[in-house]
């Protein structure tokens, strides 16, 4: 469903009105949290996706790293999973759908979880995610809410998966920038997250299927900031910016325009494909962070230490100007 869409749809329900739903879906947050007592709450969130790979093992990796990601968007460590399967059962074998939750199981241990169950259903096309149940301490979550004016902006991962999948079904993408882009969304947002658990993280969310600036407007708007995004600073992964200047985009793009286009600036001299990526759909993205911008350096440092070689500083966070959520520079 296109951001536009979910925002009319979540807008009909009524708000919360329990006082231990620390975050609901107000506030477009990754996960919703809620309160068992003063020192645990419960991450909870359930996320699943089609294919981008043929692969199913590989297939099964993507989509358990991009649902658990959301837990780690929310400073949370996952704890229970369960797999949420469509299956063409008579088009394919079991042993795919055995190769896919193969996968999914080896991303759920690697980030200290386990499988509990699940549920299948019979799909025209095989769907595969999870729901995952976390925990964190209900004074220390993160969500889309909290950033400050003065806020450094990090980021964790490059982006551009979306458009490098869809050009690689006409073979556009080389192989070493295809490796490289299933290398970057079957990395967890674990590490990022641990490091980042040193610092006053003031608001975080993962880059998802809304893209970076869909994702960076929902913080502007929960934090009724506005950030400003230096567009050099901001890590691609190879090839991607190529694609679009190349004429390929995805299906997604149109959809993530219209929930942002209105409250962007772009003050630099950006092209058309640059403008696109922006709005590149990722799945299993990395985390866009706002903390004070004192910490910046150390924290970028310690997530590099930890292996999150993409981490860096990518922007600002300014106080609102108007309806601008989005400046890009």
């Amino acid at each position: 469903m296109s951001p536009v869409g979910l925002a009319k749809l979540l807008s009909r329900l009524p708000s919360k009105n329990d006082p231990n739903l620390l975050v609901g879906f107000e506030t477009s947050d990754d996960a919703a949290v809620y309160k068992i007592d003063d020192e645990r709450a419960l991450v909870l969130t359930a996320d699943i996706i089609t294919p981008p790979v043929d692969d199913p093992v590989l297939f099964g990796k993507i989509a358990a790293a991009n649902a658990l990601s959301d837990v780690f968007a929310m400073g949370g460590r996952p704890l229970a999973c369960l797999n949420l399967i469509g299956f063409p059962s008579k088009d394919l074998g079991p042993e795919i759908l055995a190769g896919i939750v193969e996968g999914a199981l080896e991303k759920i241990t690697e980030a200290g979880a386990v499988l509990a169950g699940g549920h299948t259903t019979d799909d025209e096309e095989p769907k595969f995610g999870l729901s995952v149940t976390g925990m964190v301490h209900p004074d220390r979550y993160w969500g889309n809410a909290g950033a400050l004016a003065g806020d450094a902006l990090l980021m964790t991962k490059p982006i551009g998966s979306g458009v490098l999948f869809n050009a690689n079904l006409n073979k556009l993408v080389s192989p070493e920038a295809m490796n490289a882009c299933i290398d970057v969304i079957t990395t967890l947002n674990q590490a990022a997250s641990g490091a980042l658990a040193n610092f006053d993280v003031h608001s975080a969310t993962d880059v998802t299927g809304f893209g970076l600036g869909g994702h960076g407007f929902e913080m502007a708007q929960g934090s009724d900031v506005t950030l400003t995004l230096d567009f050099a600073s901001i890590p691609l992964l190879a090839e991607a910016l190529d694609m679009y200047q190349k004429g390929v985009t995805t299906g997604v793009n149109v959809a993530n325009h219209e929930q942002i286009d209105r409250f962007t600036r772009f003050d630099g001299d950006q092209t058309s494909a640059e403008q696109e990526i922006l709005v590149d759909p990722q799945t299993s993205g990395g985390l866009l962070v706002a903390l004070p911008s004192a910490q910046a350096g150390e924290a970028v440092q310690q997530m590099q230490d930890a292996g999150v070689e993409d981490a860096c500083l990518v922007g600002t966070v300014e106080p609102r100007s108007g309806d601008t959520a989005l400046v890009i520079r």
